[in-house]
């Protein structure tokens, strides 16, 4: 098959061998994948990459060694592998989870040289992860489920309650899928705040409440006017007098040193702060100001499937617009100038492989 595979730190298009279903797997045709920052991030630093990967519990590949990434994906069923349950007619248009799991051992589909991704002209799935794309639901926009349940997870995970104000700080397609999970669930209000105009107007499309340039005013200045005790001593003494006001969640989808920090001094006292981008570069915080403020500091990665599943289903459903953010398609000899361009957020916000 044709694929983009990994050269260095280039990617080049060439021909690689078919991949073959084994026991309880799928062989798909891909229809389409979207370009992910995971995918620059681990293509500009791949020795950061691994070692992000290492230390976390995984395990990392050289991603200047061949592998055909690709993670966010769409593709139509065309054989079977041995031991399925062939629930799924061949030519169904599906999609789901990039975990990839079998005799060849688990890994990250994209990430791992046994499961290519989708910037080649076929994968393998698991049959027991792969969901049935629903009828009519553009191939292009299915692909988008992927990063829009890792932002449902985040949320989730974030605890968030009805009437807390939420902050999402970067709207790359993260930070825009946890604007749009957030509205879905009747959350507001909802500030976006991101230095590319571009990227505001995709969040206000998606239903932000407020859009921040946070090289015009700080994203930090909006508590007491919307109801949010600031320092501790205000919180403690709502807490004694029963009068605690609203609770606030910042979603950090930006990933670069500096950013939590700034979270954390802005934060308003008993506040929580989701750390959904992945930082691979060494960072500084002051933790004594975060145990002043009470503050909760929790991470988020990937999605479980169940959300996979949920988010799908919001997209098809209409509750979700995730085709709304693809603001670009290419072909495999298109993927190096793809990435070049998603550099610029004035450029491009996601872009749609089709193989």
């Amino acid at each position: 098959m044709r694929a983009a595979v990994t050269k260095g730190k280039s990617m080049i298009v060439t021909e690689v061998a078919d991949p073959v279903p084994q026991e309880g797997q799928l062989l798909v045709r891909t229809l389409a994948c979207g370009i992910c920052g995971s995918d620059l991030h681990a293509l500009a630093d791949p020795d950061a990459f691994m070692e992000t990967t290492r230390r976390s519990g995984g395990t990392p590949y050289d991603p200047r060694d061949g592998l055909v990434f690709g993670h966010e994906f769409a593709g139509e069923i065309v054989e079977y592998g041995p031991g399925t349950q062939r629930a799924l007619p061949v030519g169904t248009v599906v999609c789901g989870p990039p975990i990839g799991i079998g005799p060849q051992g688990a890994g990250i589909i994209g990430y791992a040289p046994m499961y290519p991704g989708g910037y080649g002209e076929y994968m393998i799935l698991n049959e027991a992860l792969t969901m049935a794309v629903p009828g009519g639901l553009d191939p292009k926009v299915a692909a988008i489920t992927e990063p829009f349940s890792v932002a449902a997870r985040a949320v989730a995970r974030s605890g968030i309650g009805a009437g807390d104000v939420a902050v999402v700080l970067g709207l790359g397609p993260i930070g825009l899928g946890v604007v749009a999970h957030l509205k879905a669930r009747g959350h507001g209000p909802v500030l976006a705040a991101d230095f590319s105009p571009k990227r505001r107007a995709l969040a206000e499309g998606l239903g932000a409440d407020e859009l921040i340039d946070p090289g015009a005013g700080s994203p930090y200045d909006r508590w007491a006017d919307l109801g949010v005790p600031t320092t501790t001593v205000e919180r403690i003494a709502g807490e004694l007098l029963g009068t605690t006001g609203r609770g606030a969640v910042i979603f950090e989808c930006v990933g670069v040193p500096g950013i939590l920090q700034q979270a954390i001094d802005g934060a308003p006292a008993g506040s929580t702060i989701m750390v959904v981008g992945v930082c691979m570069q060494s960072d500084r915080i002051e933790p004594g100001v975060a145990v002043s403020k009470e503050l909760d500091i929790r991470g988020s990665f990937g999605a479980m499937p169940n959300e996979y599943g949920a988010t799908l289903n919001d997209i098809a459903e209409g509750r979700i617009d995730a085709g709304s953010i693809i603001t670009g398609t290419v072909g495999l000899e298109g993927i190096a100038g793809a990435f070049d361009d998603l550099a610029d957020p004035e450029a491009q916000a996601k872009i749609v492989v089709t193989p």
